[in-house]
């Protein structure tokens, strides 16, 4: 049984991290997002743009087994990136994996060697949901601006174009 379980965006990383702290930890990938907006019935804008995530189809094996490792820990150390990104994918592994502030926390370093990620555990923080929310909004309107006006693009101008919240404004600049 391990007693703690760490984990990260990138399978390279944990692999190294793995090293790093030894007996008593398993380290483990979530392969980058876990949960993303479907196609459909994606975000409620009349419900102060309430999202509705699902676990992506790629994803579905790698929750599974880190499910079973969460079982299996006291605590999780959600370790992803320190960036708007990364915040978001261990607010995603949070929700989806059941964790709260009893059995996880979340830590953050910038280089991957031995005193960085122990000094991590030393320090670890709460989810920072101001990052979260910046994400969900990028999120929310790269999905209601570029899944709404692309199609009209394809059908006033020519198929395959795209547009998209930063892109779309660009090009008028231009």
């Amino acid at each position: 049984m391990s007693e703690n379980l760490v984990i990260v965006e990138s399978p390279a990383k944990a692999k190294t991290i793995e090293k790093f702290l030894g007996n008593g930890f398993l380290v483990l990938s979530s392969y980058g997002h876990i949960r993303d907006l479907p196609k459909k019935n994606a975000i409620d804008i009349n419900n102060n743009f309430e999202t509705n995530y699902e676990i992506s189809n790629d994803k579905k094996k790698v929750i599974a087994n880190l499910r079973k490792a969460v079982k299996k820990a006291s605590m999780v150390w959600l370790a992803s990136d320190e960036d708007r990104e990364g915040e978001a994918i261990a607010w995603h592994l949070e929700e989806v994996l059941g964790l709260n502030e009893k059995n996880s926390r979340r830590i953050v370093f910038h280089e991957i060697t031995r005193p960085a990620i122990l000094e991590a555990i030393e320090n670890p923080r709460r989810i920072d949901r101001n990052l979260v929310n910046g994400q969900q909004a990028r999120r929310v309107l790269d999905r209601l601006i570029g899944f709404e006006l692309s199609p009209v693009l394809w059908k006033k101008i020519q198929t395959g174009l795209s547009a998209g919240r930063v892109q779309s404004v660009a090009v008028r600049l231009i």
